[in-house]
């Protein structure tokens, strides 16, 4: 997995993304719901373990080039491991990178897209024009998280501390 240098802009641009944001929160969250089977912080970055069932896998792929496409700053890798498809995330040596990659890996932790901690932190509100990686858009904008000093991600950086895997029920 190639990692973007640090100089990558920490942005969000959906203006050419196939699906709005709230789709796009929507997908994340019945992939996790449906198929997650556990879920780690590597030396790297994060790792979703999903159950391989039909399909898994080309949904995993499409969503991240989807997700590559509009956040330049993240890199993924998906390989399948017996029965799971793992998806490799890490960002770019940035804090606000890593921000996002954070509520990346609690995005399976929130209710829905719009309830818990993360949909909080992420700024969600049903029907908003929100990114689930934490920019804030419209379908024509974009938003540089490191200049949005009174984002919700901004004073919240946190390290990725110690836990070193998280079983998820499935």
């Amino acid at each position: 997995m190639e990692i973007p240098p640090a100089s990558t802009p920490v942005v969000c641009d959906m203006t050419d993304a196939p699906d709005t944001p709230q789709q796009r929160l929507d997908e994340y969250h019945r992939l996790f719901d449906r198929h997650l089977a556990a879920r780690e912080r590597t030396p790297g970055g994060i790792r979703f373990r999903l159950r391989a069932e039909p399909g898994v896998e080309r949904q995993v792929r499409d969503l991240a080039a989807r997700e590559k496409a509009c956040c330049a700053f993240f890199a993924f890798d998906v390989t399948t491991d017996g029965d799971q498809v793992v998806w490799d995330c890490a960002v770019s040596d940035d804090d606000a990178a890593r921000a996002v990659l954070e509520e990346l890996y609690r995005l399976p932790d929130a209710a829905s897209p719009a309830e818990g901690e993360a949909g909080r932190l992420l700024g969600v509100q049903p029907g908003a024009g929100q990114h689930g990686d934490g920019g804030v858009l419209l379908a024509d904008q974009q938003l540089d998280l490191r200049a949005a000093e009174d984002h919700p991600l901004r004073p919240g950086v946190r390290q990725a501390g110690d836990d070193q895997g998280e079983r998820v029920p499935g």
